[in-house]
């Protein structure tokens, strides 16, 4: 049963549709698209009742932690699913992931079964459930991913198109329909490093005058669903910074 941790820092930028034109193909040069290609992933968000776990990552603590259950396209009944406990302190974001279904998950969540992995990420998942008591449902995010690579080195970097939620059928079988978190032809650039920043990367988001966005899709749904947003932010539904990438270059 394959059993993942990640320790990354990652930066999240908002792309105009404009940006992705500049972008893309300078991109394209130094870095090539996975063997995935574009992909559609749906994340269900798991949270207390009152949504304590969504409600304190709004407030930008410097330790945030949320659990989801993650599928690469619409899951089957038996088809691999991920079940995902993510933690940021500090700039730094910490993964632990576990391989399994759908069946067994809703069985862990009812405290009829424990995680099916062994050892300290199955300790930390079952550890979180307990802490927080009942967790349920929340949201279902999806947006449609293209993943790059290089053929050395540690840098990855994602664009995620058409990023959407749904607050109803609370299921990864059910389809990849939702509403709109951004407008219409906007896209989120998320880089995803252990080390420093490539020098043409920093050059290139200079050059596009691309900047760090504040933006967690989750908390932004939430955002929408419980009308929180004033009127203006609704119009910008995320924070940019005036630099390009709070990384070095190396």
């Amino acid at each position: 049963m394959a059993i993942l941790t990640m320790n990354r820092t990652e930066i999240k930028y908002i792309l105009s549709p404009e940006q992705l034109a500049f972008f893309l193909p300078r991109l394209e040069e130094h870095m090539h698209i996975d063997e995935y290609g574009l992909t559609s992933i749906l994340s269900l968000y798991y949270d207390t009742p009152d949504y304590r776990l969504v409600r304190a990552s709004i407030e930008k603590p410097a330790f945030k932690e949320k659990i989801r259950l993650r599928s690469y396209g619409v899951a089957h009944p038996d088809s691999p699913v991920y079940l995902e406990l993510k933690r940021k302190a500090k700039g730094i974001v910490y993964k632990r992931r576990s391989s399994t279904n759908i069946e067994d998950v809703n069985r862990f969540f009812a405290y009829e079964g424990d995680v099916p992995a062994n050892g300290q990420i199955a300790k930390e998942i079952g550890y979180f459930r307990n802490f927080y008591g009942t967790l349920v449902p929340s949201m279902m995010i999806i947006y449609d991913r293209t993943a790059y690579k290089q053929n050395e080195g540690d840098l990855r970097l994602t664009i995620d198109y058409n990023p959407r939620y749904r607050q109803d059928h609370l299921d990864l079988t059910y389809g990849t329909e939702g509403k709109p978190l951004l407008p219409e032809g906007y896209a989120i650039l998320e880089i995803k490093i252990q080390d420093s920043c490539p020098l043409w990367l920093a050059h290139l988001l200079d050059e596009g005058h691309i900047y760090k966005a504040s933006f967690s899709k989750y908390g932004e749904a939430y955002k929408k669903t419980a009308e929180l947003s004033s009127p203006e932010r609704k119009h910008q539904p995320w924070k940019t910074s005036s630099k390009a990438s709070s990384l070095q270059p190396a």
